[in-house]
């Protein structure tokens, strides 16, 4: 791909699977459309980190097929064997990746990550990096063992940003850092992709932050993809019906997604609310019991959970 050529995907992935005791990620496949932000969640142990490790081949993927920025990172051929399909590496560059935790030395002071960050990266952009800093208010005198969680955050943040990224992937990046923190970080994610070039692959648990900025939302439960959906459709369509279990009886099976009993009634995650009040649920679940139903909105939480449960749980 030529410079500047925009791509209709950012990411693509088929089939990709990896195999431990215990644990499949199960033929996983999905795309990222470029200029978007899209939100990786699920409970811990779904399999969020594997799926990004094999993107990025910090560890072998059993099968599968990887596209990152147009360019094919691996192919599986009869002999078994994984091949690099990419010649030129250069573009690599272009991807800033953020884990939960900050992977530089802590020994260093910040004043010389530019100085260290200039021998790695071609693209590497000082001027970016300390525009970064001062908005972050980081201190540039301080050792990074000396930082908070939120800094260090911050600085590994700074760093994925200013070499020329154009795809961003974070893995549970915001995770124990305070509303506050969270709140301007997920900011600099929007900015980043408002020229519709850039892109962020956001993995967290934390679904109020994916329900903030996300464009799309993907749920993953025991190493298999449940969900992918629009992220303002999914809020849109998606509702919770409090019910009796004679009118839950009633819902039209079709539009069920997810179902809780309690002692009070139940609970249902359905995927299109305005279909449901269309159908003849409404009169008839007046006429078979004294109590009304509700029906209210579900947020990416409510869906996460009702999808998990459906799915056998943990």
């Amino acid at each position: 791909m030529k410079d500047g050529e925009s791509m209709e995907n950012a990411v693509v992935v088929k089939n990709l699977t990896k195999r431990y005791e215990g644990f499949t990620l199960d033929h996983v496949s999905f795309q990222i459309p470029t200029g978007s932000v899209v939100g990786f969640v699920g409970e811990n142990g779904a399999g969020k980190s594997t799926t990004i490790l094999a993107i990025l081949g910090i560890i072998p993927a059993d099968e599968g097929e990887v596209e990152l920025l147009g360019h094919k990172i691996r192919e599986r051929r009869k002999d078994s064997k994984d091949v690099d399909i990419s010649q030129d590496e250069s573009w690599r560059e272009q991807i800033g990746v953020v884990f939960d935790g900050c992977n530089l030395s802590t020994e260093l002071n910040l004043k010389y990550i530019s100085k260290i960050m200039k021998n790695i990266y071609r693209t590497w952009d000082e001027e970016r990096f300390l525009k970064y800093i001062n908005k972050f208010e980081l201190p540039m005198n301080k050792k990074i063992k000396e930082l908070s969680k939120g800094m260090k955050m911050k600085l590994s943040i700074a760093v994925a940003l200013s070499h020329d990224s154009r795809l961003l992937i974070l893995d549970e990046a915001t995770s124990g850092l305070d509303p506050v923190i969270r709140s301007e970080i997920l900011d600099i994610f929007r900015e980043f992709i408002e020229d519709g070039e850039h892109t962020v692959f956001l993995s967290s648990h934390i679904t109020s932050d994916i329900e903030k900025i996300a464009d799309y939302v993907m749920l993953i439960h025991k190493g298999k993809l449940l969900l992918t959906e629009n992220k303002d459709e999914l809020l849109y369509n998606y509702g919770i019906v409090k019910c009796t279990r004679k009118q839950a009886a009633l819902i039209p099976e079709g539009l069920i997604a997810g179902k809780e009993e309690n002692e009070f009634g139940v609970n249902v995650l359905v995927k299109d609310r305005q279909g449901l009040m269309e159908s003849r649920f409404p009169k008839e679940a007046e006429k078979v019991s004294e109590s009304q139903f509700a029906l209210d909105r579900a947020s990416i939480e409510d869906v996460m959970l009702y999808f998990v449960r459906s799915a056998g749980g943990h």
